[in-house]
């Protein structure tokens, strides 16, 4: 898989804008396991030199989350829960490192935390890119479905943005604390939202009793 994609990451690095940030950001959401770590730091650093702007790769990355979630969502929609637990068994799927367990762990994860998994689930290794199928299987309403993953997304891309804008020129300093960096943000992003979420949970609670 990483031969297969070292000329594409080649020709991203010597390619970088805000379409294909967009195009590359769309399939790493989708079914093709594209890093996104490797498209929105790069661009941040770019932003960094003054080439792109930070707020605009952000925006991309954000925008080409929600593209990819909904090409998985409508499959999943579309074709139904028998057709795409067929379509994990085939050799295509396996390829793309996509197995009928991977499927069956994201509906696991969306029966278990409910409509909020497609928010949460964005922020969770090996679940993230796959989040949207059940989402699709169960008829989940779009408007909340493009919301939470929108919140997710935005979360994500942010985290990378500011990585790559702070820390990707200091390459040695980025690959020694990313992983501990990237879980501060997430850990941070995720109690921000989870107070806003308990604000609103309240407020609405609050309004119902008047």
């Amino acid at each position: 898989m990483a031969e297969f994609f070292a000329p594409v990451i080649d020709w991203y690095m010597s390619h970088i804008n805000y379409f294909t940030i967009t195009f590359l950001m769309t399939i790493e959401s989708s079914f093709i396991p594209f890093p996104s770590e490797i498209v929105i730091p790069p661009a941040a650093w770019k932003a960094a030199n003054g080439e792109l702007n930070i707020f605009l790769v952000t925006l991309c990355g954000i925008t080409g989350s929600i593209f990819g979630a909904l090409i998985n969502y409508f499959l999943a929609l579309f074709l139904g829960r028998k057709i795409i637990y067929s379509l994990a068994d085939t050799k295509i799927a396996h390829l793309l490192l996509i197995n009928r367990e991977g499927v069956q762990k994201a509906e696991n994860y969306f029966i278990k935390y409910g409509n909020i998994s497609t928010f949460i689930g964005r922020l969770v290794f090996a679940v993230r890119q796959l989040i949207s199928i059940p989402a699709g299987l169960s008829g989940m309403k779009l408007k909340p479905f493009i919301f939470y993953t929108f919140l997710g997304s935005a979360i994500w891309s942010s985290i990378l943005a500011a990585l790559g804008y702070f820390l990707y020129s200091q390459k040695a300093l980025l690959e020694k604390y990313y992983s501990i960096l990237t879980n501060i943000f997430i850990v941070v992003g995720f109690l921000l939202v989870v107070w806003i979420v308990i604000k609103v949970f309240f407020i609405k609670k609050k309004t119902a009793s008047d």
